[in-house]
Order: C-alpha cells, then structure tokens, then sequence
C-alpha cells in the first residue's frame, strides 16, 4: 500500500481513519505534490481504464519526485472526420452536440467527462485538465456536414461534455468559427459554459437571438468563491458568471442558469440563492443536475473531498449513495441526472418551489428550425448556375 503523505493524516483521521485514505489512493494513484498540480483539480493523476499497463510514481529515497516539473497545458491538434455527434439518450433534450475540444482546462474535479481522455491512452486525472485536444477543423467539417443532401436542421447544444470556451479558446477560436458557419446557415444553436469568454461572441449571439437562432446556459455550482477556486479551479468566479448572465439578458439572448451540479452536503444549501441571484441578473429559465460520478470520477472526486472537506466526507458520501441505491452512481437513464430516494426527492422539490417563487420556467425557449439553408458553395449543394 502506498504511503500517505504526512500532512494529511490529521485530515484523514477527522474524514474516518488512514484507512479510507489509503482505499481511495489505491483507486485513484499517488498524489501528486501540491507544486506540479498548482492550480489543478484533480491530485491524482491514474492510468486510463483501457491501458495494458498501469504506471505509479513513487519515492525512491533519491527525491526525484520533487525535481519533476509542474503539468503545464498541453495542446495538440486532432483532426476528426466528422464533428457532429449524435446522442439518442432519452433523458437528454438534444439529438446532436458539438465539442471543439477534448479535456477541459477549467479542472473542475467533478466532470462526468474526464473518463473520455482514455479513449486517447491518457489519464482522466490531472491529464484530462493539461494535455487537452483542439479542432481547428471543426468550422469546415460543419458546414460540410450542414450541407448534406438530407440533412434536417435541429438544435445543435455545444458545451455538454466539455467547455467551448475554456482559456485555451481564446488563442484558438474554433468556438467563434462555430458560431459563424452556424449564423451564415440561420441554424439553431444551445451553448452551456462556466465561462465569461463567451461575452466576447454577443454580437453573433445576439443577432441569431433576434432570429430565435440562440440560447446560452451557464452553470453556477456556488456562490462561495472559496469552494468554487478548490472545486473548478480555472473557470470564471461565482460572480463573474452571473454578470455573464446579466450581460447576455440585456443583449437580448435567451439565458438559463443550471445549478449543477448539486451535491448533497456541500452546496445543495445554496439552491435557493442561486437561483434568486440568477434571477437578479436576468435569468427566466433555470434547470438542476444531481453530481454524477461515472467511473474514474468517483475516486478522484473523493480524493479531492479527502483534501478540501475531510470532515465532510463520510456525510456527503452517505447523502449521494443514499440517492444511487448504495452505489457511488447509479447510470440508468431517468435516474443518472436527478437520483432516487428522499433525499432526491427533498432537492427535487426545493428547486421546483423556488422556481415557482421567483416565476422561473413559465415558458421555455424554443429555438427555430425553419429559417435554415445550406451553407452556400459547400460541398454537397447544387449552385447556380446563373
């Protein structure tokens, strides 16, 4: 069994002994020194699922952990055949997405997505926060694909498996690109982030808006910018996101907010203010996501509640368990967002109460369809010939 480190075990102790401790490094791998993953979610950093061998760092006696250098972000180019993704999920409201990235720098520790980074031979850890995957194809291969003969235009949700506009976007700007083949064809698009870059694409956004073309969902997990910084390290603060959502309303832009995700005992007590501060800057639409912890994510997110809230632990494990059948998760479709059991059924019901408080949801963006057309000279339309 690997060794804790020493400055922990105090913590430990208080979260039910060493030996918890010990079971969830054994899951997840070593910890990483606080100096290579400053500014990072997760601590560990433990071989993809399907890896034929597994790799674990240790001390040797010679101190050569210490001399290794910090994960620093890591992009490399892929270049897809295809950029739509289809989805027939039957809890899900869209039929097709789009992810201009692979990984997500914003390191929020909880992320259902972090087990894709081992369909690329990579840990879900600290590898799926720093060696991330850009498209920069991603523009073209969508308007190839809009102009198929056949093709059926409906909401195409951007942000569902990782953010669009994390920092990297800024340099790369395949989101923008998006945005533009998306307006030139009037199609219809549904953007979810934790990021206040998106304020820089408001002129497209808002001109599609005019068109009933847009919507933007952000999603605010608390207002505690203490727990925010440990939990989504590189994301925009509380703050800043909910004067994203102003910004967006006044441009006239359908928002929602999703307090997502919920876990039990540690931000499920900020569902209300969340939603009235929401309300505040603009927001008329609002929906909720229960923490969901697929695969690796699981003890990777409990290593990091060892870290941050070890006296939390035992109860906030309990809590969500007691909402997936005694298990960390539970992925059957109907239950994977909101969970069973009374507690689910107490959140349920304190965000539906408060949605009608503060008039939430009183009617639901529909975004149009039949405004689109092909865009123009690409492949698969017949030209003019006049």
């Amino acid at each position: 069994m690997r060794e804790v480190q020493m400055a922990d075990r105090a913590a430990f102790s208080a979260a039910g002994g060493i030996d918890i401790a010990n079971h969830i490094i054994a899951e997840s791998g070593l910890r990483l020194g606080f100096d290579r993953r400053r500014g990072r979610g997760a601590a560990v950093n433990p071989s993809g699922r399907y890896e034929p061998t597994e790799r674990h760092a240790f001390d040797d006696g010679w101190r050569t952990l210490d001399e290794l250098p910090a994960f620093r972000t890591d992009v490399q180019v892929e270049k897809p055949k295809t950029i739509i993704t289809k989805n027939s999920s039957p809890d899900i409201s869209f039929d097709r997405s789009i992810n201009p990235y692979r990984g997500c720098e914003h390191g929020c520790v909880y992320c259902f997505a972090r087990p894709t980074h081992a369909y690329m031979g990579l840990s879900p850890g600290l590898d799926f926060e720093a060696k991330l995957f850009a498209k920069p194809d991603a523009a073209r291969l969508l308007a190839d694909e809009l102009s198929r003969p056949g093709y059926q235009p409906k909401t195409i949700a951007i942000g569902t498996n990782t953010d669009p506009y994390q920092p990297i976007e800024k340099k790369w700007r395949i989101m923008r690109e998006i945005l533009e083949v998306l307006e030139a064809a009037d199609h219809p698009v549904g953007i979810i982030t934790k990021s206040a870059l998106v304020t820089r694409d408001i002129d497209i956004l808002s001109r599609m808006a005019a068109k009933g073309l847009s919507r933007v969902a952000l999603s605010v997990t608390t207002l505690d910018k203490t727990l925010a910084r440990a939990m989504e390290p590189r994301a925009a603060t509380p703050s800043r996101r909910l004067e994203t959502l102003r910004q967006l309303s006044e441009a006239g832009i359908p928002t929602m907010v999703m307090t997502a995700p919920i876990i039990p005992g540690l931000n499920d007590h900020e569902i209300e203010r969340i939603l009235e501060s929401a309300v505040t800057a603009g927001v008329r639409e609002a929906g909720y996501v229960l923490l969901r912890l697929p695969l690796e994510v699981s003890p990777i997110f409990k290593d990091w509640l060892l870290r941050h809230y070890p006296n939390r632990f035992r109860h906030v494990m309990a809590l969500l368990r007691s909402m997936r059948e005694g298990k960390d998760y539970d992925a059957e479709w109907g239950k994977r967002m909101r969970g069973t059991g009374p507690y689910a059924f107490q959140i349920k019901r304190r965000f539906e109460m408060t949605v009608e408080r503060l008039e939430l949801n009183r009617s639901r963006t529909t975004l149009r369809t039949d405004l689109f057309k092909a865009p123009a000279g690409s492949r698969g339309v017949q030209l003019s010939l006049l």
